[in-house]
């Protein structure tokens, strides 16, 4: 257990321990907020037990590698969400599962994720909002996820930026097409998460129980606007890393063309005299001409005056 509180007209009262968590929930006015990271089986099956929570929801729980998602369960909620975290130029994912019904708030964590500490803090210290109770607990924590998409989403654009530069400068390496593929793969995967995570703001947005309250309503769609940009940010990377890897491959055909065309351009160039090298080079007898200086100096006039106008029309075509 990460965390365990209980709270009344937006303040902390009292840190709690896990067995006391329905005891505080059932007094008037009071609700119960509980972080776990990592949980044992039995502390969820206490939970459980305590606030009548939906056996599939602990399976859920206990298990990981769902996908963002809501349930209803009586009156109570099941939120699942994935975080995004950056590490060591790789996105690496967690997931946060969280039941919220009358009285309660339970946030369980698997896998990397930032601190919800931070979370509970500035719920904290906002009393005005924290008065309105589970749902702006449930505001808060999926604000903060939500937001952690955008540093994950900039940390992958400056590298796309840096390897379209690089493309455009230098020829694509095997090491550029393997990166580019797992960029694009990484943007796959977030992108899939962010799209899920959207459909379950709108969900919340018009939700009907009575540990959502109406007012919240706004909240949970200014949240589904943020995810909104970043699906908008992450589609935009999507076709950059795309185009820069046709551009590569574009660029890289070209620069191969040129090479071709120089290499045909020395070639019609040298095939003349070396023509003439062979036809003269042949053991033939009598070849009096081979004797007259004037035969030499034509024949090289000959080749000099050809190889001349041959490279003068080539560098005008851009052959060489």
């Amino acid at each position: 257990m990460v965390a365990a509180a209980a709270y009344a007209e937006g303040r902390r009262v009292a840190d709690i321990a896990l067995s006391e968590g329905r005891v505080w929930s059932q007094k008037p006015g009071h609700f119960v907020w509980i972080g776990i990271r990592k949980p044992k089986e039995a502390d969820l099956r206490e939970l459980a037990q305590q606030f009548g929570l939906h056996p599939l929801a602990i399976e859920d729980a206990l298990n990981a590698h769902q996908r963002p998602k809501l349930e209803t369960y009586g009156d109570g909620l099941f939120v699942v969400l994935r975080t995004a975290h950056r590490e060591m130029d790789a996105t690496e994912f967690g997931e946060t599962h969280i039941f919220i019904g009358p009285g309660y708030v339970i946030s369980v964590r698997h896998g990397p994720s930032s601190s919800y500490s931070t979370v509970r803090e500035r719920a904290e210290a906002n009393p005005a909002l924290l008065k309105h109770g589970e749902d702006f607990v449930l505001y808060s924590i999926l604000d903060f996820v939500v937001d952690n998409y955008t540093p994950v989403v900039e940390a992958i654009e400056v590298e796309v930026t840096a390897l379209e530069q690089r493309v455009l400068n230098v020829p694509l390496t095997a090491g550029d097409i393997e990166r580019i593929h797992a960029l694009r793969r990484e943007l796959m995967v977030i992108r899939r998460t962010v799209t899920a995570v959207a459909e379950v703001c709108r969900q919340l947005e018009h939700t009907e129980l009575d540990c959502i309250d109406e007012a919240m309503h706004p909240y949970f769609r200014d949240v589904a606007d943020h995810v909104k940009r970043v699906s908008d940010d992450i589609d935009a990377l999507r076709e950059i890393v795309t185009h820069t890897f046709e551009a590569g491959l574009l660029l890289e055909s070209s620069r191969q063309n040129q090479v071709q065309r120089k290499f045909a351009a020395w070639a019609a160039i040298l095939a003349v005299p070396t023509a003439i090298a062979g036809i003269y080079g042949m053991n033939f007898e009598n070849m009096p001409e081979l004797h007259l200086a004037y035969g030499y100096y034509m024949i090289l006039a000959a080749i000099v005056g050809l190889c001349g106008f041959l490279y003068w029309r080539f560098k005008r075509w851009g052959w060489l």
